[in-house]
């Protein structure tokens, strides 16, 4: 499907870059499909994309700890001991695989001396958000975190977004949201009247062959540095 895009943006027009965090600024899938693979080894059966696929279930919870629980229980080794190993295995593992996308720093930085603020809106919790993005090495360039426990709503909701902008006194159309998710980030934000980059190169949902029929993002990004092809310097810099 085709998108129809729209010229560069000055950053006289353009005030900040607020990023959707996982498959945006990292590969969250490799990450939790390595901690899955790591529980798998140490129960000795099973394996990680069928335990990965548990924490993709509807209405389960994508970080929910039940999911552990739940695939050990069908695969018929449940313990507590065991199932209590493999959730700290799980968070460690996880976090240990977050690496930022190449080019995520510096293109961040980039933006930066532009004079733009940075800031991440997310549905993890807050607390799994501030170590990721102190393990991908941007906490100090950011300029707000906004989280599903902070905000009170999750995406696609409009009220996720709002307090976001809210919060930071922004206008819409001052605002450029970077999300992989037509459904949840590029749609909702879309209808807002933000300017959005549809991170393609981060979709691992398929969204791009399973187009939302209102979805237009303003851009569509193949890497994550192609955002300085898309924003032009003006008196802001």
């Amino acid at each position: 499907m085709k998108f129809e895009t729209r010229a560069v943006i000055s950053t006289e027009d353009l005030t900040c870059v607020m990023f959707d965090m996982d498959n945006t600024l990292f590969d969250f899938v490799e990450a939790k499909t390595r901690a899955c693979q790591e529980i798998v080894n140490h129960i000795g059966c099973g394996e990680a994309l069928d335990l990965f696929q548990y924490f993709r279930r509807p209405g389960r919870g994508f970080e929910n700890w039940n999911n552990i629980q739940d695939y050990m229980s069908d695969i018929g080794v449940f313990s507590q001991s065991i199932y209590d190993e493999c959730c700290q295995i799980y968070e460690i593992e996880k976090l240990k695989a977050v690496d930022p996308y190449p080019n995520a720093i510096p293109t961040i930085q980039k933006l930066k001396e532009m004079g733009l603020k940075i800031a991440i809106l997310t549905d993890a919790h807050s607390t799994n958000a501030k170590k990721r993005v102190e393990k991908i090495g941007i906490s100090h360039w950011l300029d707000a975190l906004f989280c599903a426990d902070i905000t009170g709503s999750s995406k696609p909701s409009h009220k996720t977004f709002l307090f976001a902008l809210e919060s930071l006194e922004l206008q819409p159309r001052e605002t450029l949201f970077v999300g992989d998710s037509l459904r949840r980030d590029i749609v909702p934000s879309k209808t807002l009247g933000m300017l959005t980059a549809y991170a393609a190169y981060g979709d691992r949902n398929n969204d791009r062959y399973n187009q939302h029929e209102t979805a237009s993002p303003d851009f569509i990004l193949n890497n994550i540095s192609e955002i300085l092809d898309i924003i032009e310097p003006g008196k802001r810099a």
